[in-house]
């Protein structure tokens, strides 16, 4: 199977040893950025000098304990330095300025400028979107007249430097069957596939992966501690956001004060960790908010009306004897969540005890697809909308069936065929008993579990069921 791998996909698999590799994990790098150096220093055989890589990392990629002392060299000291991080650019209307911040050090626009022979060169890389990794060289324009010193961009180069060839991705798929491409794609974030008792363990873990690849899919799920919630959804990709703690509108949606639009339109999903602590400023604000957005991705706040696509995961912790699905598993949840209007809006349900408790054997010990490569297709699947025509002509449902479950359904199915069978191109390349098997029938069950919750906290959804879906695919 490894040799299978890097014979298709030569130049975009690492060897990943997670069991020998703790010093990565010791420097809370996320998977990513690991990969990323990995295929930077590796060699054929997925040797690497371990003290060569980590004076990359002590070099280029500071913690922000080390910031100030940076600062000191640019500012005072007057050098230029190189580091990796991330960079969110800023165009004044009024002024024309461009100037850029640096999130993970708490730099803001204000301190901040690009010149204009210096965004000449750059532009075409940190345009593409308001948040960008790279490695960039500062240094500092001194004060002059009515002119303030401003720590400037000096060059820019992209944390991915290769074109990612998405349809190349999509052709090789063909070349493995559904149970190797499984194993594919957990080497992918970081798993061992022969650690799994079955299939089914490893689809569980999977199906975390659908918020990745498809646009304003709204998850929840409850599973015990241990399981790598937090890993997978804060570590695996860079277009995502693991929040925890005090959420304001103002921050995940449009701050009205400063015209910022929120985190909503600047990722792929906004993962909610430990949901049970998640605390909101303005709960009723909130609520109407979420509700508006979820269902239709809508944005309205003051004078901002605009659409996002990012999807929202409620992770939270579950006990042993709340593992049912036929029991009141929301109870614990914060209220704002236990509304039959919220939940209904959101459209599957994942049952996180199905996923094994992180152990040893489950580390990934071989070559793997990078990370980081993996984590920029998922990204740019969610823009392919021919899956969603495909699912749009094949799945047949009831006239009288409720809208809500069958777009949920539909858009968890579509999630899915991206995941597993990007290969597909339309209806014929379809085949039926595995598009039952691996995409609508696991979509069916995850909508069905938020339908029997909204039952137990609403009479209106009580005993409510839910709508038969088929496959037809015209000859």
């Amino acid at each position: 199977m490894e040799e299978k791998l890097r014979r298709y996909f030569e130049d975009m698999v690492v060897y990943k040893d997670l069991k020998e590799s703790n010093f990565f994990k010791a420097l809370s790098l996320p998977s990513f950025l690991r990969d990323w150096l990995l295929k930077m220093f590796e060699d054929e055989e997925g040797h690497f000098d371990i003290e060569e890589i980590t004076d990359f990392i002590h070099t280029y990629i500071p913690s922000k304990t080390e910031w100030i002392g940076i600062k000191n060299r640019i500012v005072v000291e007057c050098e230029k330095v190189k580091i990796l991080t991330r960079i969110s650019v800023d165009i004044d209307i009024t002024t024309q300025d461009v100037s850029f911040s640096l999130p993970d050090f708490g730099l803001t626009n204000r301190e901040t400028i690009i010149e204009p022979s210096v965004w000449d060169e750059c532009k075409d890389e940190l345009v593409k979107a308001k948040e960008t990794w790279g490695v960039i060289e500062l240094g500092y324009r001194f004060p002059e007249g009515k002119q303030k010193g401003k720590i400037k961009l000096v060059s820019f180069s992209n944390f991915c430097p290769y074109d990612i060839d998405l349809e190349f991705f999509k052709e090789i798929r063909k070349e493995f069957t559904v149970g190797e491409w499984i194993d594919v794609l957990l080497g992918a974030i970081d798993y061992n596939a022969g650690g799994y008792e079955n299939q089914e363990q490893k689809l569980a873990l999977l199906t975390r992966l659908l918020p990745f690849v498809e646009k304003r899919l709204n998850l929840i799920e409850l599973a015990p501690k241990g399981t790598g919630k937090s890993y997978l959804f804060g570590g695996v990709s860079r277009y995502g956001y693991l929040s925890a703690g005090k959420m304001t509108r103002a921050k995940l949606f449009y701050d009205l004060s400063r015209r910022e639009e929120g985190l909503v339109f600047y990722h792929d999903y906004i993962a909610f960790d430990e949901i049970q602590k998640v605390e909101f400023d303005n709960v009723s604000e909130m609520t109407q908010t979420l509700q508006g957005y979820m269902e239709q991705g809508t944005v309205k706040i003051g004078d901002k009306n605009d659409v996002a696509d990012a999807g929202f995961v409620m992770l939270g912790n579950i006990d042993q004897e709340k593992m049912d699905e036929y029991q009141n598993m929301f109870d614990s949840l914060p209220a704002i969540f236990k509304t039959s209007a919220l939940m209904d809006r959101i459209h599957g349900f994942i049952k996180g005890w199905e996923i094994p408790r992180m152990n040893e054997g489950l580390k990934i010990s071989g070559w793997a697809l990078n990370s980081e490569y993996f984590s920029t297709i998922m990204h740019l699947l969610r823009d392919d909308a021919s899956y969603r025509a495909i699912v749009d002509r094949i799945v047949d449902y009831p006239t009288n069936a409720d809208t809500r479950d069958t777009e949920a359904v539909k858009r968890i199915a579509t999630a899915y065929l991206k995941l597993l069978f990007p290969h597909v191109r339309s209806p014929k390349d379809i085949n039926v008993r595995e598009f039952q098997r691996y995409c609508l029938r696991p979509a069916k069950k995850m909508r069905e579990i938020i339908v029997n919750q909204m039952g137990m906290i609403d009479l209106q959804y009580k005993g409510k069921s839910m709508p038969e879906f088929s496959v037809n695919i015209e000859e």
